[in-house]
């Protein structure tokens, strides 16, 4: 039991660290896009959730390999969580909001 302590600790904090990264991730390209300094958002959003990520692996892991892989799996739910929870009403509303349709017939 003792042993499952800190691998849980460590997938909480896979998925803490990539709900921040991945949220700021979207959170980016909301402010990017609407910003006249497009590429300094993105550039600087870049360096600062990768560092504060890979910091937090290093920090979590303790060089560890179990607690890495506890990390990264969590990591990787995170991800998934965050990606299926933006997707959802950002363009039409639905559940499964696929590409934009074009006006194909401009005068």
């Amino acid at each position: 039991m003792t042993e499952l302590l800190p691998l849980a600790l460590a997938g909480t904090a896979g998925v803490t660290l990539g709900v921040m990264f991945f949220g700021g991730l979207w959170w980016t390209v909301g402010k990017g896009l609407a910003s006249g300094r497009t590429a300094l958002w993105f550039f600087g959003s870049l360096l600062v959730r990768t560092g504060i990520t890979l910091a937090g692996f290093y920090f979590v892991s303790g060089g560890q390999w179990d607690r890495m892989a506890a990390c990264l799996a969590g990591f990787l739910l995170a991800r998934m969580a965050v990606t299926r929870l933006t997707r959802t009403g950002v363009h039409t509303g639905s559940a499964h909001a696929g590409p934009s349709r074009e006006v194909t017939d401009a005068p």
